[in-house]
C-alpha cells in the first residue's frame, strides 16, 4: 500500500471561549432559532438562552444532548466538553496506532482489493493517508512540490502545476469537488476547509476548461472523471466510503475515495499496467 501521509498535524484548538459561544455558534449555524432547538433537546428556550449567555452550566449529559441534536462531529463535541468544564469523550489517534489496527487493516484490505483501479483514504482536509498501487499512475507528471506529503488531493488535482490539465472534463469536475468541499464546510464549520476552497477557486483555469463534458454523466447518478494519460483517455466513476459508527475522531473523519471504470478501454490499460511482468 502506497503511505503518502505524514505525521498527522492536528488543527490546533479553537481560540478558549466560552461554552455559551460555541452553543450558539452551532445552533446559528444549523439554521435553527432557539425555540427550534430547545423542543430538540426536550428543554426549555430559558434554560437554553441561560446556557448561550452563560448565565447556566450545563451539565455533561446536557452538553452531549445538544451536541446530538446539532449533529455536530466528535472533534467539535470534544471541543464543547471542555468549554463546558468537561473532560474530551472522544479519542483521536493516528491511524497507525495500536487500538485502532483493526481499522488500519480494514483500510488496507479494501485499498488492495480494489486493485488494478485507484483507490486512496483521505483525512478531513483530503490529504491522502494511503493509496493503491494503481494511484501512482493519476499522480505522474505533478510537479514535485505538490506530492510532498501531506499531499492534498484537491490542490493537486486543480492546481496549475498539478493535474487540471489532464482533466478532460475539468470544469464538469471541478464544480463537482466544490460542491462537495461546500457540503463539507456546511456539516463541520471548519475554516481549513473554508480556506481550501477560496484558494481553490483562486486557481485560474485552462484555455478552454469552460466548456462542459456532460458525455457520461450516468443520468446523474454518479459524475465521470475523464483522465487523459499516454494510453488515451481513461473513465472512472468514484464512490466514498466512511465508517459508520465511529467512537473515535480519526475514523469518523477517514474517507476511502475508490474509483472504478467507467468503459471497458479504462478497465483493459489498467489491468495491463499492474499486470505482473
Amino acid at each position: 500500500m502506497m503511505d503518502l501521509s505524514s505525521t498527522p498535524s492536528r488543527t490546533p484548538r479553537a481560540a478558549a471561549q466560552p461554552f455559551g459561544e460555541h452553543l450558539r455558534h452551532w445552533r446559528q449555524h444549523r439554521r435553527l432559532s432557539q425555540l427550534a432547538l430547545a423542543d430538540e433537546a426536550d428543554i426549555s428556550t430559558r434554560h437554553l438562552s441561560f446556557m448561550e449567555t452563560g448565565r447556566s452550566v450545563p451539565s455533561r449529559e446536557m452538553v452531549l444532548r445538544l451536541t446530538e441534536r446539532l449533529d455536530i462531529p466528535l472533534r467539535e463535541r470534544n471541543t464543547l466538553l471542555v468549554a463546558a468544564g468537561y473532560a474530551p469523550m472522544y479519542r483521536e489517534r493516528p491511524l497507525d496506532d495500536p487500538a485502532l489496527a483493526s481499522a488500519r487493516q480494514a483500510v488496507e484490505l479494501i485499498l488492495k482489493s480494489h486493485e488494478p483501479f485507484p483507490a486512496l483514504a483521505l483525512d478531513r482536509h483530503w490529504n491522502v493517508v494511503a493509496g493503491n498501487a494503481a494511484l501512482p499512475y493519476l499522480l505522474a507528471g505533478a510537479d514535485p512540490e505538490l506530492l510532498k506529503p501531506p499531499v492534498n488531493v484537491l490542490r493537486l488535482s486543480l492546481h496549475p502545476r498539478g493535474l487540471v490539465g489532464k482533466i478532460a472534463n475539468l470544469a464538469q469536475w471541478r464544480n463537482h469537488l466544490f460542491e462537495r468541499l461546500r457540503q463539507q464546510i456546511a456539516a463541520t464549520a471548519d475554516p481549513v476547509l473554508a480556506d481550501l476552497l477560496e484558494e481553490l477557486r483562486s486557481y485560474p483555469l485552462p484555455e478552454g476548461a469552460d466548456e462542459l463534458h456532460l458525455q457520461g454523466e450516468h443520468l446523474g447518478v454518479a459524475m465521470p472523471f475523464l483522465f487523459r494519460t499516454e494510453h488515451g483517455v481513461l473513465s472512472f466513476i468514484s464512490t466514498t466510503t466512511i465508517f459508520g459508527t465511529p467512537v473515535d475522531v480519526t475514523l469518523q473523519e477517514l474517507m476511502l475515495e475508490t474509483f472504478f471504470p467507467g468503459d471497458a478501454f479504462t478497465g483493459e490499460v489498467l489491468r495491463r499496467l499492474l499486470s505482473p511482468a
